[in-house]
């Protein structure tokens, strides 16, 4: 079953015996697991219903015990397991032995008072394997994979709207560029947010700036944006306020060539044909991370491109060598990328 479903399901009062949630995006496995808790349990009998293992020290078979032992003093149970790696291709570095053939008779006659999560950080499950089929078959297989661009926004104006306020038109995506794309990072800014702008209240740009923690990375991010843009007066306020901070130059422009590099490698493969979704698959990053990029992309060539990546490489060397100045060897590529 998809995410969404999996969590109408739960709201609704269905559950199902066993659920697998897998992916990195770890806020939604969470999220899951809260509203299943939630839902199952009242709150004075979690001491009693809620158990959790670790799957790197402990055997499968004995999470499937405690699934078949009556529950003590509470109605129903939730048995929650992490670190499945053995529903994977990967190698479990624990070599904890799993008897995976006991969590495949539990699926096949679950009981009706326990219900079973088990969770694993990895993009697939290995569906060669015998019991990730049979998991599949009972439609207990939850992805808990990076939300799309799209979804991304939509995920944080609706969560905006349930903390009770909202952005101010284009903030929302000033908002994702300035915190990044991790659910809980988004989570814990928009909770910021919120106490700032009250009930019903808006937050616009200027209040973003002031409520926002940025990261370097962010700011090379923003950085970088400014430059596309030709906002030229805003880049070069961005790289005083870094280097205000004490930010080593040589971190700054090895963060710019990075998202250089991520911008020619999007560039190339928008020539080629990719979709966004599967540039984000080939690159390793984030759906929305890859459509910042496409958009900067199209402000260059990729001869344009592979020329800056080279003038950064020498001007890495020149500071390490010291033959410039590392702050005016910055100020000078800023002013050569929008020459």
């Amino acid at each position: 079953m998809d995410y969404k479903s999996a969590i109408k399901q739960i709201q609704q009062g269905t559950f199902a015996p066993v659920y697998v949630c897998y992916g990195t995006e770890s806020y939604l496995v969470q999220e899951l697991i809260q509203k299943l808790t939630d839902a199952l349990i009242d709150p004075e009998h979690k001491a009693f219903a809620v158990s959790r293992y670790d799957l790197a020290e402990t055997p499968i078979e004995t999470v499937v015990e405690e699934a078949e032992t009556l529950p003590f003093m509470v109605p129903r149970k939730l048995v929650i397991a992490s670190n499945a790696l053995f529903l994977t291709g990967a190698k479990d570095s624990a070599k904890m032995q799993h008897n995976v053939d006991r969590l495949a008779e539990y699926i096949k006659a679950p009981t009706d008072f326990s219900v079973v999560v088990l969770t694993v950080n990895a993009d697939k499950l290995d569906e060669r394997k015998k019991l990730v089929k049979s998991l599949k078959q009972a439609d207990s297989l939850v992805p808990c994979a990076a939300l799309s661009a799209e979804q991304l926004t939509q995920w944080v104006t609706r969560e905006a709207n349930r903390a009770g306020f909202s952005f101010a038109p284009g903030v929302v995506e000033q908002f994702i560029l300035y915190t990044g794309t991790s659910l809980q990072a988004l989570s814990s800014e928009l909770a910021k947010c919120a106490l700032f702008a009250g009930r019903g209240g808006t937050i616009d740009a200027d209040a973003l700036d002031q409520l926002v923690t940025r990261s370097v990375e962010q700011n090379i991010f923003i950085l970088i944006e400014h430059v596309v843009q030709l906002q030229l007066d805003k880049a070069f306020t961005m790289l005083a306020e870094l280097l205000r901070r004490k930010e080593e130059p040589i971190k700054i422009v090895a963060l710019i060539a990075r998202q250089f590099r991520i911008i020619f490698q999007v560039k190339d493969l928008q020539q080629q044909g990719y979709s966004q979704q599967q540039m984000a698959s080939q690159l390793g990053l984030h759906p929305y991370a890859v459509k910042i990029a496409a958009g900067q992309a199209s402000r260059f060539e990729l001869k344009r491109l592979a020329l800056l990546l080279q003038q950064l490489a020498d001007l890495d060397y020149q500071m390490k060598s010291g033959k410039i100045d590392k702050a005016l060897g910055l100020e000078m590529f800023l002013l050569r990328l929008v020459a």
